[in-house]
């Protein structure tokens, strides 16, 4: 029994750090999408401010460039998370299944030992109870 305890607090300890890595790159997302919004602003308001909003024009805003060079680059890497996003979702996914099946064996044994002991308590409750009888009758 010692050994299916520990291979329970295993499997819950993968399922927490699936998903902590789940949690992670979430935030990750989040955070780059959140940067590329902020870039998207300071590109429109350098565009404002130089009263230039076509790329190819010879006066567009070096910084306007390099902020969405920036943004780019962050947005790319939002979408390769994206990726591994749904891959640490299905390692989740895969390891609290294999979590529940320890956990479903871990209650079957346990309504088997209690059976067991119910039914050893009850034999001693008749072997008790025979006894008894038996003191009376003789």
């Amino acid at each position: 029994m010692k050994s299916r305890d520990t291979l329970l607090r295993l499997k819950r300890f993968q399922v927490d750090e699936k998903r902590r890595q789940v949690v992670q790159i979430e935030t990750m997302i989040a955070e780059f999408e959140r940067m590329a919004t902020d870039l998207d602003r300071e590109i429109r308001h350098e565009q404002d401010r130089a009263g230039i909003h076509d790329v190819a024009h010879y006066a567009y805003p070096t910084y306007a460039k390099a902020a969405m060079n920036r943004r780019d680059n962050l947005k790319r890497s939002a979408d390769e998370l994206v990726g591994q996003l749904t891959d640490a979702q299905d390692a989740l996914a895969g390891a609290f299944e294999e979590l529940k099946k320890v956990e479903l064996l871990e209650e079957r044994d346990g309504v088997r030992e209690r059976t067991a002991e119910t039914a050893r308590d009850q034999a001693e409750m008749d072997r008790i109870g025979l006894g008894r009888s038996e003191m009376r009758a003789g």
